[in-house]
């Protein structure tokens, strides 16, 4: 089967741990697949190295040129976006028609125009919703009515490929419901968690210690090897405008001095609110790592001791990356989400403590009642590690999405 993945944001080309990658190197066993990304880099805002990138890989990568943007949510976004997807249209005009197309949203162009091309030609289009547009943008810039009329255009835009799609797969259940509230088609949407490959991390965490140029790093990773006594507390992510760590550090204040004496806190990834989360812990015992390698994050990750999912009000997050390396961890998870789909998985797996969203008196109480209660942390985190062997293991949830993408078209009719 001629099959065509569409992921305009795909992480590193050569590593890392990507649902589309994935994907394309599991059905690439059994498939002439083609995978076409962007040549900018969203995560660090810069163009790829094309010939570096996609060597040595199972299937074919197409890069189409966009001319790129400075930050998460600005203009130039959006035209850059808009200039991928006319690359992409006129790709497609010219490239083999394919049996089935397998397609990201976000970005909301690409879609469209996938949706467009699978209509015109006849061919089966699915849509894997990643992330809710506008939605997750409306957080950031939420005006009453300006708001809405502002990005009624990308509504639009995500309306129309949810209805074109003959099958949604979506990575939460909240994601799924919102698609298939246009969509007429699809009887059977499927759900798969983002995931992560159990073997590979188990392999990423038994791992040596990871060596560093830098300097504070270092000084972690030795604490973290030799033992230093230190219960630390980890976040792994995006600094940006959807995640409340302002809250984390209020909630580091109030506790007791002996077990702020007792704790670190490790917060890994980057962003464009980084020097902003940097001045707000100031005085705090809080250690800034930077975007690290997904094996480095992994051997640090599984040697803390709580982890941290503080997202901000409003947010259009529900189950997401971060949520599977904390299962797959072991990890009692504190969580300030919104969300009740993953409120009731924490719940559900009796897995960490659900706090009220941007309540630091609740997150305080909660780092307290883990830091002393050690025996209640360590079954917790048992229980954490039981919800990642069971709902995100990718070798055992992805074979659906195969399964689902190499369905023919005659069996589906």
């Amino acid at each position: 089967m001629n099959v065509l993945m569409i992921a305009h944001f795909c992480g590193k080309l050569d590593g890392g741990n990507n649902r589309f990658l994935y994907l394309a190197k599991l059905l690439s066993k059994d498939n002439d697949v083609e995978l076409i990304t962007s040549d900018f880099f969203h995560e660090f805002k810069k163009h790829r190295n094309q010939s570096a990138d996609s060597h040595s890989l199972p299937y074919k990568v197409t890069m189409l040129h966009e001319s790129g943007y400075p930050k998460n949510v600005c203009l130039k976004r959006l035209s850059s976006h808009k200039e991928f997807a006319k690359n992409l249209a006129k790709y497609l005009e010219k490239r083999e028609k394919p049996d089935v197309v397998y397609c990201a949203v976000p970005s909301l162009d690409a879609a469209k125009t996938a949706a467009k091309y699978c209509q015109k030609n006849d061919v089966r289009f699915i849509v894997d919703v990643q992330d809710l547009w506008p939605e997750a943008f409306q957080m950031v810039f939420n005006v009453p009515v300006l708001s809405n009329i502002l990005f009624s255009p990308m509504a639009r835009k995500a309306n129309y490929a949810y209805a074109a799609a003959d099958e949604v797969i979506a990575v939460s259940k909240t994601y799924v419901n919102r698609a298939i509230r246009v969509n007429k088609k699809c009887k059977n949407p499927l759900v798969v968690y983002l995931g992560t490959d159990k073997d590979y991390f188990d392999e990423c965490a038994a791992a040596a210690a990871p060596t560093s140029n830098d300097e504070l790093l270092t000084r972690l990773i030795d604490n973290l090897k030799n033992g230093d006594g230190k219960i630390r507390l980890a976040y792994i992510g995006t600094l940006g405008s959807s995640y409340d760590l302002t809250t984390v550090f209020s909630a580091m204040r109030k506790l007791d001095k002996s077990i702020l004496d007792n704790i670190e806190f490790v917060v890994m990834g980057d962003g464009p609110k980084r020097s902003e989360f940097e001045a707000s812990a100031v005085g705090l015992p809080v250690v800034f790592t930077g975007n690290l390698a997904y094996p480095e994050m992994v051997w640090i990750l599984t040697r803390c001791n709580i982890a941290i999912n503080p997202i901000k009000k409003g947010a259009a997050a529900s189950i997401i990356n971060k949520h599977m390396d904390y299962a797959m961890a072991g990890l009692p998870v504190i969580s300030t989400q919104e969300s009740e789909e993953y409120r009731s998985l924490v719940e559900e797996y009796c897995c960490g403590i659900n706090c009220e969203c941007e309540n630091a008196d609740e997150v305080a109480a909660a780092i307290t009642e883990l830091c002393t209660d050690r025996d209640k942390a360590v079954e917790l985190g048992r229980n954490s590690r039981r919800m990642g062997e069971e709902l995100f293991d990718r070798k055992q949830a992805y074979q659906k999405i195969a399964d689902a993408i190499c369905v023919t078209t005659e069996e589906k009719r």
